[in-house]
């Protein structure tokens, strides 16, 4: 991304600190601060792009690694439903094999969020991975409509399953294969902040689900119970609804620009320690792709030279990229903290909102 530093030259004394970028092995808190004033790092553009780089490469190599692991998955169910017959454990495996293209359309947003910001989308495209989550709630809303009407018509239609042992094996394979990429993709997408990774992680748990739903069902029909299995269908159904429920929620926080607020405290705490600041006024956060940009307002000494108040923001911007995770870029503006009964900014009053 283009990086521009514009200090502002008023009689107020503006300053402006632009997208820095965390270094790419920076090291939290007093070690932190030990090694950068032994060796100075660089806050360039260059910098700036490799964290963003090496949190999308990590998603890529989770997508890539989930994808055949879920294929291997159910690839063997599919030789078991050869043998078997069953009608609940093909369902099983095709929901599988559909829960593994869903890394088609996050590869694509990891893709895309690579490029570089432009004139059009000067944030650049780190909102195609919350797209990616708006598909990924679409399908985990079909996964629940499917097995819904699959456990009702069973229910309606009962079917005898062969080969219950070899079908039951099936299923563990298929909890196992889900839950484990489930555990992955939810992890890694929590330590790089993609929301879209992580709804697509309980997508996958909702596959194990399924599976359950199937072993269980085995074992009601081994027992002399066939209708066991549409029944614990059933209740697999409402276990994906609350599922959905979290990943929806998931995406819509990240679509409204909602941020955890303990992130917004830390931001504020950073700040009230720099010196020269004698005040934090706002604190606004918001995520693009699995990113944290901030933009912040600091009061300062109304008798503070312009090039001393500039020097403040910097200082701002520079503790709260290294303090705060996963901040790629602050913009951060000094406001004159007096004379008592200035206000210095009547002319937009009426232009603010609430």
């Amino acid at each position: 991304m283009s990086d521009q530093h514009d200090p502002d030259d008023d009689d107020h004394g503006h300053g402006h600190g632009h997208g820095h970028g965390h270094a790419k092995a920076g090291i939290r808190g007093v070690l932190g601060r030990i090694g950068h004033a032994i060796a100075p790092h660089s806050h360039d553009t260059s910098d700036k792009t490799d964290s963003a780089l090496e949190a999308s490469d990590r998603g890529m190599r989770v997508l890539a690694v989930s994808f055949a692991v879920l294929m291997v998955t159910a690839a063997v169910q599919a030789v078991i439903v050869a043998a078997s017959g069953s009608v609940a454990l093909l369902g099983d495996t095709l929901h599988n094999f559909a829960d593994a293209l869903t890394a088609v359309p996050l590869a694509i947003a990891f893709s895309v969020g690579r490029r570089a910001a432009n004139r059009r989308f000067t944030y650049g495209y780190g909102r195609a991975e919350d797209l990616a989550g708006i598909v990924i709630v679409l399908l985990i809303t079909l996964s629940a409509a499917l097995a819904g009407y699959e456990a009702v018509r069973r229910l309606l239609e009962p079917q005898e399953i062969r080969a219950v042992g070899w079908v039951a094996a099936a299923a563990v394979i298929g909890f196992a294969g889900n839950e484990w990429v489930a555990r992955y993709r939810i992890k890694v997408g929590r330590e790089i902040g993609s929301a879209a990774l992580v709804a697509d992680g309980l997508h996958a748990r909702t596959d194990g689900f399924t599976s359950l739903a199937v072993l269980l069902g085995a074992g009601g029909a081994a027992l002399g119970f066939p209708v066991a299995d549409p029944i614990v269908g059933l209740l697999i159904t409402v276990a994906i609804g609350f599922v959905l429920r979290d990943a929806a929620r998931e995406i819509y926080h990240r679509l409204m620009d909602a941020v955890d607020p303990a992130l917004v405290d830390d931001a504020e705490r950073i700040l009230a320690t720099v010196a020269g600041v004698r005040r934090v006024e706002s604190v606004r956060l918001r995520w693009i792709g699995h990113a944290l940009h901030a933009e912040v307002e600091i009061l300062v000494d109304h008798d503070m030279s312009v090039v001393a108040a500039h020097k403040v923001a910097v200082e701002a911007e520079h503790r709260l990229i290294h303090d705060l995770p996963r901040l790629r870029a602050a913009t951060v503006h000094t406001d004159p903290d007096g004379p008592d009964g200035a206000d210095h900014h009547a002319s937009l009053t009426a232009h603010r909102g609430p």
